[in-house]
C-alpha cells in the first residue's frame, strides 16, 4: 500500500532503528514520512551501513557496492514521499556495463544495448555461442518476470505462498526458473565456451554464493543489469547520504558514534534499547537493520536471541580481502567495472566454502570510480585514480585472524593476475588501504564478515532467510539478511517491508 500521507501522530517513545544501512534509512524514510516519530541509533560515524566510503590519500573511496542496477526501486520509494530520483541525486546510466579479461587471452565487453553485446560474444566466441547468448537473455528474462512480483516484493514468501500467488497453473512456469539446477549447470546448455560460463556464473556472487551451489534461479541479476546499470554522481554513498537528508527533513533523528547493546522488554514487546554507555531509550518498537547473526550470537541481548527463527545447514556468504587505492594505472584500458578471472574457477570456489581459505590464484574485481563511460573509458587518465580492487574469501573472520603473510600472497596473486592482463597498478603502503574479512567482522559484528548473510546455496537458502516479522513483539527486521535478499536495492526493498509492518501494527493498536 503506498505510503504517501502523514498519518500518524507523534509520540514520546519513538521507534528505534538500529543500524543507518540502506534498509534502516528507507525505514526511516517512509516513517518518518507517515508522521512517526523516529530514532536511528547507528555505531558508525556515517550513515550507509556497508555502502560505505574510507578516505586513502586526501580522497574517499566507496569501500563497498559499486553498481547501482534496479532503480525502480528508488523511482517507488521517492515518489512515495513526493519527490523523484533525479531530483535528489546525480545519475548516469552506463553504455559498457563491464570489462572482462582473462590471462590465457581475450577480452569482452557487455554493453547496455543488446545487439552490441551479442556482436562482441560473437566476435569473442563465434556465432553459435552468440545464439547461445540469446537464449540465455530470454530465460533470465522469464525467471526474473516470474519472481519479480510473488517473491521479490512479497513478505517472506514460502515454497507453498510462492505457488498460490502465481495460481495452479504458474507451477509449471515456477519450474521453468529451475530451483533445482545449479547455475554453472544451467550456464553449460548455453555456453560450451568456459570463459562465458565464468562471466555468467560471476552473478552469483552477487548475492555471496558459489555458481556451483547456487540455484540456476540467480541467473535472474543478468536480465537486472540488462534493464540498466548506472552510476552516482559522487559515489554510491551519496545514496545514503541522500536518504538520511530526507529523512531529517521529514522529523527522522539520527545519533551516530551510538552502539545499542542491549534490547529491552517487559516479557511480553519491546520497550527500549540500551546502549553501550549504559544510557537506556524508551521505544515502542525497534527495527534491527543488522545482521540477523547478532541477535543469534546475544550481542543485543537474551530477550531477543531465541526470537528470530535460524536457518537450519545455512552457510555464510563471501566475505572479501579489498584494496582501496589512489593509484596511476597503465597497460590495460580499464572501464567503470573490470573483472579479471582466475583460470580454475572450480578450485577457487572449493578453497573458500570447503577449505574455508584464501583462493590461490583468486579472480579479481576492479572498479575504477572515476572512469568515464565510452568513448572516453579506453582512455587512460592523466594521474593517480580512485580504485577499489576485491577478491572473495571465506567468512572465517571471527575465528581465523589473517596474518600479513596470508593477506601478501593473496595480494601478489591478484596483482600478478592483473599484470598478465596487462594493467599495472603503482601501488604504495601510502596510497593503499586493505581490508579482510577480519576487519569486515570488526564493522559487521557476528558474521565472521560476510557480506551478504547467508549463501545463496540449494533451492530451500531463498526461503530461509527471515522476514521482517518475529517472535517478540515490537522487534522487526530489515536489512542484508532478511528476505528478499543482500544488494543496495533488495535491502531498500526489505526496509519498505519493515516500514510497511510498523505502520500496520500502529494502526492496529491505535484502535
Amino acid at each position: 500500500m503506498p505510503m504517501t500521507s502523514r498519518s500518524h501522530s507523534k509520540s514520546p517513545e519513538p521507534i528505534v532503528i538500529v543500524g543507518a544501512g540502506m534498509a534502516g534509512l528507507v525505514t526511516a524514510l517512509l516513517l518518518a514520512h507517515r508522521g512517526v516519530e523516529v530514532l536511528v541509533c547507528e555505531r558508525s560515524d556515517q550513515p550507509g551501513g556497508k555502502l560505505r566510503e574510507v578516505p586513502v590519500a586526501g580522497q574517499c573511496i566507496d569501500a563497498g557496492p559499486t553498481v547501482f542496477t534496479m532503480r525502480w526501486v528508488f523511482d517507488e520509494l521517492l515518489a512515495e514521499v513526493g519527490t523523484h530520483l533525479e531530483a535528489e541525486l546525480g545519475i548516469r546510466p552506463l553504455e559498457i556495463l563491464a570489462r572482462h579479461a582473462w590471462d590465457q587471452g581475450g577480452r569482452l565487453d557487455l554493453f547496455a544495448d543488446l545487439e552490441r553485446t551479442v556482436a562482441a560474444i560473437g566476435d569473442f566466441a563465434g556465432a553459435a555461442v552468440a545464439r547461445g547468448y540469446r537464449d540465455f537473455c530470454r530465460e533470465a528474462r522469464g525467471v526474473y518476470q516470474a519472481l519479480e512480483k510473488p517473491f521479490i516484493r512479497a513478505s517472506r514468501p514460502t515454497p507453498v505462498s510462492l505457488v498460490g500467488r502465481v495460481g495452479p497453473f504458474g507451477l509449471k512456469g515456477l519450474l521453468k526458473i529451475r530451483p533445482f539446477d545449479t547455475l554453472w549447470q544451467a550456464l553449460g546448455e548455453h555456453f560450451p565456451d568456459i570463459r562465458l560460463r565464468q562471466l555468467f556464473g560471476r552473478y552469483a556472487t552477487y548475492c555471496g554464493s558459489s555458481p556451483f551451489l547456487s540455484p540456476a534461479t540467480l541467473m535472474l541479476i543478468a536480465h537486472v543489469e540488462q534493464e540498466g546499470v548506472w552510476t552516482v554522481d559522487g559515489g554510491m554513498h551519496q545514496i545514503a547520504a541522500t536518504l538520511r537528508r530526507l529523512a531529517e527533513a521529514r522529523g527522522a533523528t539520527f545519533r551516530f558514534n551510538t552502539e545499542v547493546t542491549e534490547i529491552l522488554t517487559d516479557r511480553q514487546r519491546v520497550t527500549g534499547v540500551r546502549l553501550a554507555t549504559g544510557e537506556t531509550l524508551a521505544a515502542r518498537g525497534l527495527v534491527m537493520n543488522g545482521d540477523v547473526a547478532a541477535l543469534h550470537a546475544g550481542l543485543l541481548g537474551d530477550a531477543a536471541r531465541n526470537r528470530v527463527p535460524l536457518a537450519r545447514d545455512s552457510q555464510r556468504s563471501l566475505s572479501a580481502v579489498t584494496w582501496n587505492l589512489v593509484a596511476a594505472t597503465e597497460g590495460f584500458p580499464l572501464v567503470r567495472h573490470s573483472v579479471f578471472f582466475s583460470r580454475d574457477y572450480p578450485a577457487e570456489f572449493d578453497a573458500i566454502f570447503r577449505q574455508g581459505r584464501l583462493p590461490a590464484a583468486p579472480t579479481v574485481y576492479v572498479c575504477a570510480q572515476d572512469r568515464a563511460d565510452a568513448p572516453d573509458a579506453v582512455l587512460q587518465p592523466s594521474g593517480p585514480e580512485r580504485l577499489l580492487c576485491l577478491v572473495n574469501a571465506p567468512a572465517i573472520g571471527d575465528t581465523h585472524a589473517f596474518s600479513l603473510a596470508e593477506i601478501e600472497s593473496c595480494e601478489a596473486s591478484a596483482f600478478s593476475l592483473l599484470e598478465r592482463c596487462g594493467l599495472r597498478v603503482q601501488r604504495t603502503p601510502a596510497n593503499t588501504r586493505v581490508t579482510t574479512p577480519t576487519d569486515f567482522n570488526r564493522l559487521f559484528p557476528a558474521t565472521g564478515g560476510a557480506l551478504y548473510g547467508q549463501a545463496s546455496h540449494g533451492w530451500k537458502a531463498s526461503f530461509s532467510r527471515p522476514g521482517t516479522r518475529t517472535k517478540l513483539p515490537g522487534l522487526y527486521l530489515a536489512g542484508g539478511s532478511v528476505h528478499p535478499g543482500a544488494g543496495v536495492p533488495m535491502a531498500a526493498l526489505s526496509g519498505r517491508l519493515a516500514a510497511a509492518c510498523v505502520l500496520s501494527d500502529l494502526t492496529s493498536t491505535s484502535r
